[in-house]
C-alpha cells in the first residue's frame, strides 16, 4: 500500500491515504463512527477483508467475507457520499450513498443507514438498513 501514501484516500475526504484511513487500517482506533465508516468504505475499495471483519461487531460479524458480488464478479467502488451522521454517547448512525460497479454491469447506488457502537474505546459497525 506504499503507493497509496501519496494518493488521495478512497473515502473522498481529499486527504492523503496515510493521513486519513491509512491510520485506521494500520491499527489506530478510529476516533468516531464517521471515521470508521469512511475507513470501512476504503477497506472495500482496497480489498481489506480482515480490517472489515475486525471492525464488525462480534454479535453481527459474518464468519466469512467475500468482497466480490454474489455472482462472483469483481466489484469496483466508484465513490462515497455521507448524507448524515448522528452520535449519542456510545452509539451512532451514519447514512451514506456508495456507488459501485460489478463486472461490466451498470453502476449501482447503494444507500445505507449504518449503526455503530463503541466498546472498550473502539467503534464497531453493527448493522445497517439498505435502501
Amino acid at each position: 500500500m506504499a503507493a497509496l501514501e501519496t494518493r488521495d484516500c478512497p473515502c473522498g475526504t481529499g486527504k492523503a491515504y496515510e493521513a486519513c484511513c491509512g491510520r485506521w487500517h494500520a491499527g489506530e482506533p478510529a476516533p468516531d463512527a464517521l471515521a470508521l465508516m469512511r475507513s470501512r468504505y476504503s477497506a472495500y475499495v482496497l480489498g481489506l477483508p480482515d480490517y472489515l471483519r475486525a471492525t464488525w461487531h462480534p454479535s453481527t460479524r459474518p464468519s466469512a467475507l467475500d468482497l466480490d458480488d454474489p455472482d462472483g464478479l469483481r466489484v469496483v467502488w466508484l465513490g462515497l457520499a455521507i448524507k448524515s451522521h448522528r452520535s449519542a454517547g456510545d452509539r451512532a448512525e451514519v447514512e451514506f450513498v456508495a456507488r459501485y460497479r460489478a463486472g461490466g454491469r451498470p453502476a449501482v447506488r447503494m444507500t445505507e443507514r449504518s449503526r455503530f457502537v463503541r466498546e472498550g474505546g473502539r467503534w464497531y459497525y453493527v448493522d445497517g438498513d439498505v435502501s
